[in-house]
C-alpha cells in the first residue's frame, strides 16, 4: 500500500487510556462505534456521504448493472448493491484449502477491474499476491511470493466460484513486499493495462525490461501479447508473464511503458486510450504521468524531474513527468485517480483530472496547463485515500471513493436539496447498569445553506426520541444480564430529507473492556531483516476470564521515518489482521539508507470479549542496528555504498541482515596516483553485497598503483 500516517477503521479506537506502560499503549475500542476523525469538506456544491465500512480497501470498480465491486487487501472481494452484501463474493482466506493469498506488507488482493463485455461473459479481473511457494510470504527471497493478474466469473448470485479462474500473467515480482503497484483498466482499443510497482528493489528494476516490475503492462483479455507492444520486435524478447512457465534473456513483451517506483493507480480518460500515471515517489516527489507507449519515466535515476540520488544517474530518453509536487505541504504518497465524465458535472470539474493523496486525505483536481499543470484542492479531511470511480447515482453519476479507514464513500453533485448526513458517539459506551450514556450527533451537516435539522433517536432497547433539535441527548440502560444494545441516529432537514441512519454500539453491562497481553517478543527484541518473528500473546476479561485464541487479532505497522525529512513519517500495513494467540512474520528491510536511524515495526493485539467489545495493546519492536565501518588501503579513498560515494573513513549504521551493495572504483589518491582495486577484507568482488552483521564490524578495500578498472558511468 502508499504511505501514509496510520488512522485506525472506524471501529479500532473509542478513547486511550491514561497510562503507558513498558512501551505499550492500550486502547479500548467498540465494535460498530465510528472513529473521531475531521468531517469530509467538500465544495457546497456537492455532499459527501458514508456507504459501507469495509476492512482494508484497495480498489473499487463497477460493473454495467451497477453492483459496486471492493477489494480488500486481506483477500476479500466485497459487493455493494445498494446496501454491502453480508457475504463475500470471493474470499480469498476460506476457498481455497491452502494460504493463496500473500497479505503481509503492502501485498494482498490490489485492483479489480470488468471485462468491456461483462453483459455477457460475466468476466471479472483480479490482481492479487500469490503465495506461489506456500511458504508464509518471505521477502527478498528466491522463494518471494508473486503477483498475478486472474479473471473470473462474476454471476448475478454474487458468489464466485474458484474454478472459474483463468491465471492471465503471472510471476510479477513481490521481493521486498511494497511497492506491488496493482491497477487494471482496460482502454478503448479493448486492451488490458496493468500497473506494477517496482518491487521494493530501489528502483534496480525499473528501467531493466527483461522483468515486469516498475512497469505498465499491456496484455488481450486472454492474456496473449498484442501485436503493437512496444517491445515485441526486441532481440530474444519473451513473454516473461506466461502463466505456463518459461525462460528467456531479451525484453518482456508485456512491457508497455517502465521506469516507474510504484505506479499505485492511474486512470483513463472515459471512451479514450489516454491515461495518466500516478507514481508514488520516494522522499521528496510525487508525479503524474502521461501513459505513453515505449516511455521510459525515469525512475531510479529521477524522481520526478529531478536526479536521484543526485548527479549518480542518467536517463537520457525519459519522459518527464505532466506535473510533480513536494512533500512541504504534507502530502507525500499519491494514490487514486480518476477522470470525471464530460458533463457529468459541471465547469469546472467536467472531464476534470481529479488524483488522491493518501498522506494529506486530500483530493486534488488537476488544473490543465496555462504554461504548466497546476493544481487545486477539491475534497479534504477525507481519510487515507487509496482509491476512487465514477459510477451510477440516481439518475446521474457520483465519485465513490475508499480509504484505508474501512470506509466506503461517495461525492455527490447536489442539484436540488439534498439528504442531511448523520454521524453518531457514544460517552460511554460501556459500563455497570444502569448505565447512563450521552449520545451525541456532532459531525451530522446538511449541505444545503440555510436548512435545519431534527434528530431522530433510537436508543436500541425499545425507547425512542423524536423531533428534537439537540444535538445531544442522554439514556439510561439497564438489563438483567450484559447486552448489546444498538442505538441509531437518523436526522431530517426542513424539507423532511432523511439521512442515512447511523448506529453506535452500547455494551450494557459489561463493565470493563478486556485486557490483552503481548506475551513474545518482549520489548527488549530487536529483529533482524529476514528474520522469523513469533507473536505470542493471551487475553483476559474481568467478566469473560481468559479469552480463545479467536478473539484475539495481531496486526504490525511498519513505521517509516527517513531522517533527513522526519517530519514526513508515516507508515506501511506489514501484518494484515490475523486471528490466534500466535502468528509470525518476517523482520522487515528499511527502506532505504535514509530510513534506518529512525523506522521500527509496530505489534498491535486486539482482543474481543463476548460481548464484543475490544482493547488493542501496541508495542515498539526495534531492528538490530549495528555500525558498520568502511576504510580503505591506503587511507582517505572513495568507496560506493548503495549507489552513494563515501569518503572513508566512515562509519554507517545498518540493521542487520540488511543487504550493503558496496563497490571500490578506481580513483586517483591525494598524491596524483592512480589506485584500483586489489581486495576487500572479507574476500569479495570488487562490488558485491555485504550482508549485515549481528554487531559491528569494519570493512577495508585495499587499492593498488596500476592499472584496473576506472569508473567512468557506473550508474549511468
Amino acid at each position: 500500500m502508499p504511505t501514509k500516517p496510520f488512522y485506525p477503521p472506524p471501529c479500532l479506537w473509542r478513547k486511550v487510556l491514561l497510562h503507558t506502560v513498558l512501551g505499550l499503549t492500550f486502547l479500548v475500542s467498540g465494535v460498530g462505534s465510528v472513529q473521531a476523525r475531521p468531517t469530509a469538506s467538500v465544495p457546497p456544491e456537492f455532499t459527501d456521504t458514508l456507504l459501507a465500512s469495509v476492512g482494508s480497501p484497495t480498489a473499487l470498480a463497477f460493473t454495467p448493472d451497477g453492483r459496486l465491486l471492493i477489494t480488500t487487501q486481506t483477500g476479500r472481494l466485497r459487493i455493494y448493491n445498494g446496501s454491502l452484501l453480508s457475504t463475500p463474493a470471493l474470499d480469498f482466506t476460506t476457498q481455497w484449502p491452502t494460504n493463496r493469498l500473500c497479505s503481509n506488507s503492502e501485498r494482498g488482493l490490489l485492483g479489480v477491474t470488468v471485462d468491456l463485455n461483462f453483459g455477457s461473459n460475466n468476466f471479472i479481473y483480479l490482481y492479487y499476491t500469490y503465495n506461489k511457494f506456500n511458504n508464509g510470504c518471505p521477502t527478498n527471497s528466491a522463494t518471494s511470493p508473486v503477483n498475478r493478474v486472474a479473471r473470473f466469473i462474476l454471476p448475478a448470485s454474487n458468489t464466485i466460484l474458484t474454478t472459474t479462474e483463468t491465471v492471465l500473467l503471472d510471476n510479477i515480482p513481490s521481493l521486498n513486499g511494497n511497492h506491488n503497484g496493482g491497477d487494471l483498466h482496460f482502454g478503448a482499443d479493448g486492451l488490458l493495462y496493468i500497473s506494477v510497482g517496482e518491487s521494493g528493489t530501489g528502483g534496480s528494476l525499473a528501467r531493466v525490461k527483461t522483468n515486469l516490475a516498475g512497469k505498465i503492462l499491456r496484455i488481450e483479455s486472454d492474456g496473449n501479447i498484442p501485436p503493437g507492444n512496444p517491445f515485441i520486435g526486441d532481440a530474444n524478447s519473451w513473454r516473461c508473464g506466461n502463466p505456463a512457465g518459461g525462460s528467456g534473456t531479451g525484453s518482456c513483451r508485456e512491457i508497455y511503458a517502465f521506469g516507474l517506483r510504484n505506479p499505485f493507480r492511474f486512470s483513463f480518460q472515459p471512451g479514450t486510450n489516454q491515461f495518466y500515471i500516478n507514481d508514488v515517489g520516494q522522499g521528496t516527489w510525487e508525479e503524474i504521468d502521461n501513459g505513453q507507449s515505449g516511455a521510459d519515466y525515469g525512475w531510479n535515476c529521477y524522481e520526478g524531474t529531478h536526479t536521484y540520488p543526485p548527479g549518480s544517474c542518467s536517463a537520457p530518453n525519459r519522459v518527464d513527468p505532466i506535473y510533480e509536487y513536494n512533500h512541504d505541504d504534507g502530502c507525500f504518497a499519491i494514490t487514486g485517480s480518476v477522470f470525471v465524465p464530460t458533463g457529468v458535472w459541471p465547469a469546472p470539474y467536467s472531464g476534470a483530472y481529479l488524483f488522491g493523496d493518501y498522506g494529506c486525505d486530500t483530493i486534488f483536481r488537476l488544473i490543465p496547463p496555462g504554461g504548466s499543470y497546476s493544481s487545486t484542492p477539491f475534497a479534504t479531511n477525507l481519510g487515507s485515500l487509496t482509491t476512487m470511480v465514477f459510477g451510477p447515482y440516481n439518475s446521474t453519476q457520483a465519485l465513490y471513493y475508499a480509504n484505508y479507514n474501512s470506509q466506503i464513500r461517495r461525492i455527490s453533485y447536489i442539484t436540488n436539496n439534498t439528504a442531511p448526513t448523520a454521524v453518531i458517539s457514544a460517552n460511554p459506551n460501556h459500563g455497570a447498569v444502569p448505565l447512563l450514556v450521552t449520545l451525541n450527533a456532532t459531525g451530522s451537516a446538511d449541505a444545503d445553506a440555510g436548512d435545519t435539522l431534527t434528530f431522530d433517536w433510537n436508543f436500541g432497547d425499545g425507547a425512542v426520541l423524536t423531533g428534537t433539535t439537540s444535538i445531544t441527548t442522554t439514556h439510561s440502560y439497564t438489563a438483567s444480564v450484559p447486552t448489546v444494545y444498538t442505538a441509531t441516529l437518523t436526522v431530517r432537514d426542513n424539507h423532511n430529507a432523511t439521512s442515512s441512519p447511523a448506529t453506535v454500539q452500547i455494551y450494557a453491562g459489561d463493565t470493563a473492556p478486556p485486557v490483552p497481553t503481548i506475551i513474545s517478543p518482549t520489548v527488549s527484541t530487536k529483529f533482524a531483516v529476514g528474520q522469523v518473528i513469533t507473536l505470542t500473546g493471551s487475553a483476559t476479561d474481568s467478566q469473560d476470564g481468559p479469552l480463545p485464541g479467536s478473539s484475539l487479532s495481531w496486526r504490525a505497522l511498519l513505521h517509516h521515518i527517513d531522517q533527513s525529512n522526519p517530519g514526513n513519517a508515516h507508515t506501511h500495513p506489514y501484518l494484515a489482521p490475523t486471528l490466534g494467540y500466535t502468528t509470525t512474520l518476517t523482520g522487515p528491510a528499511p527502506e532505504d539508507q535514509g530510513a534506518i536511524a529512525l523506522s521500527y515495526l509496530e505489534l498491535q493485539l486486539t482482543a474481543t470479549d463476548l460481548l464484543g467489545l475490544s482493547a488493542t495493546i501496541t508495542q515498539t519492536l526495534q531492528p538490530n542496528r549495528v555500525n558498520v565501518s568502511f576504510a580503505t588501503n591506503p587511507l582517505n579513498l572513495t568507496l560506493v555504498l548503495n549507489n552513494t560515494f563515501i569518503p572513508t573513513p566512515q562509519t554507517s549504521v545498518s540493521w542487520e541482515g540488511y543487504g550493503l551493495n558496496v563497490f571500490a572504483p578506481g580513483q586517483l589518491d591525494s598524491g596524483g596516483q592512480w589506485r584500483f582495486f586489489a581486495s576487500w577484507s572479507d574476500s569479495g568482488a570488487i562490488a558485491h553485497t555485504i550482508l549485515t552483521p549481528s554487531s559491528a564490524m569494519t570493512y577495508t578495500a585495499t587499492f593498488q598503483p596500476g592499472f584496473g578498472f576506472i569508473l567512468p558511468a557506473l550508474y549511468k
